[in-house]
C-alpha cells in the first residue's frame, strides 16, 4: 500500500525525534496495512493537510459505509483519546466505531472535514465552540485513565522553567505563578477535551457540529476554554486593536459559560505562554513570538 503522509506530520514527527517520530514513520504503512487488511477497509484518500500528531484516512468499511482510520504514535496517547470517545458515546464528539489503542488505531466515524467551526465567522464560531465544550464537559468515569491537569502543567511548567531565556523569564515566571495559584484551591473536576480548537470541530450529521481529536485530561472546566480564547491568534495580533479583544473574549466567554473570569485568564495566560515555549524549543520562532505577544495582553 503506497501513500504519501502529509508534510504538515512529516515535519512535526521530526520534532519527536527523541520519542522516535523517524522509526514511527517508517513503520507507517506496515501499520496502515495491518489495520486496513484486519477490518477489511478500503481507503478512499489520506486527509490533509491532517494533523501534526496522526496519519487520518478517508476509508469505506466492508458494507460501503464510509469512516475515517487514524493511525496515532504511543506519544499521542491514543488511549486516552479511545477511553474519552467511549465516555461521550457520540454526545458532541466524533462516534468510536473501532479501535485498537495499543498499537495507535481508531475508526472513527466520517465527518466533513472540509467544513470546520473556523469556516464561520468570528463571533458565531465562538458561539458554537463554547457549545460544544459545554457537552463534553462530563464527570470523568470511576477509576478513570486520565491524566490529571494538575499532573500534565507540572510536566510543562519544568520543560518551561528549562527553556527560559532572559527575555521570556518574565512571562513563564507570571504563568508559573497562575499556574500554582489556581491549582492551590481547584473547583470540581470534568472530563476535557484537553486541546480543542476551531478546526478540531466538524461538521456532522447527527448534529451540526461535532468534536475530533482530543487528548483527554481531567480537571477545571476554564483549562479546556483558555485554549479557545486565543484561537485565530494571527488575526488578534494583526488586529490594532487586538488586546482589547483579547480581554473582551475572556470577559464574554467566562459570562457565557459560567465560569471564573480570573481563573480564565490565568489558565490562558499558562497555556499560551507554556505553548510558546513549546515552538521555541522546536524550532518555530514565529509561532513562538506571537504566543508569546498574546500572553502580553493578559
Amino acid at each position: 500500500m503506497a501513500f504519501e503522509p502529509p508534510q504538515r506530520l512529516v515535519r512535526a514527527l521530526g520534532e519527536r525525534q527523541r520519542d522516535g517520530g523517524a522509526d514511527w514513520l517508517d513503520r507507517l504503512t506496515e501499520l496502515v496495512r495491518q489495520a486496513v487488511d484486519l477490518r477489511a477497509l478500503t481507503v478512499e484518500r489520506v486527509q490533509a493537510p491532517g494533523g501534526r500528531s496522526s496519519l487520518v484516512l478517508l476509508v469505506r468499511q466492508a458494507d460501503g459505509t464510509p469512516a475515517v482510520l487514524k493511525i496515532a504514535p504511543p506519544w499521542a496517547r491514543p488511549e486516552g483519546e479511545c477511553a474519552a470517545l467511549e465516555r461521550w458515546d457520540g454526545f458532541g464528539a466524533v462516534r468510536l466505531l473501532d479501535a485498537d489503542p495499543e498499537r495507535g488505531v481508531l475508526l472513527l466515524e466520517r465527518l466533513h472535514p472540509e467544513v470546520s467551526v473556523r469556516s464561520l465567522p468570528e463571533a458565531k464560531a465562538l458561539l458554537e465552540a463554547a457549545g460544544t465544550l459545554r457537552r463534553l464537559w462530563v464527570e470523568p468515569p470511576a477509576g478513570h485513565c486520565f491524566e490529571t491537569v494538575a499532573a500534565r502543567t507540572g510536566r510543562q511548567a519544568e520543560a518551561m522553567r528549562a527553556g527560559a531565556d532572559a527575555e521570556a523569564a518574565p512571562l513563564v515566571a507570571a504563568a508559573l505563578a497562575a499556574r500554582e495559584e489556581l491549582l492551590a484551591a481547584p473547583p470540581g473536576e470534568r472530563l476535557l477535551h484537553g486541546t480543542l480548537r476551531q478546526s478540531k470541530i466538524l461538521a456532522g450529521e447527527r448534529l451540526p457540529w461535532l468534536a475530533v481529536g482530543p487528548d483527554p485530561v481531567v480537571g477545571e472546566s476554564a483549562f479546556d476554554l483558555a485554549r479557545l480564547v486565543r484561537d485565530r491568534v494571527e488575526d488578534l495580533i494583526a488586529a490594532p486593536s487586538g488586546a482589547a479583544i483579547t480581554r473582551r473574549r475572556v470577559k464574554r466567554l467566562a459570562e457565557l459559560m459560567d465560569l471564573d473570569q480570573e481563573r480564565l485568564r490565568g489558565w490562558t495566560l499558562f497555556r499560551a505562554v507554556e505553548s510558546g515555549m513549546r515552538a521555541l524549543r522546536v524550532g518555530r520562532p514565529r509561532d513562538a513570538e506571537l504566543l508569546l505577544e498574546f500572553a502580553t495582553w493578559l
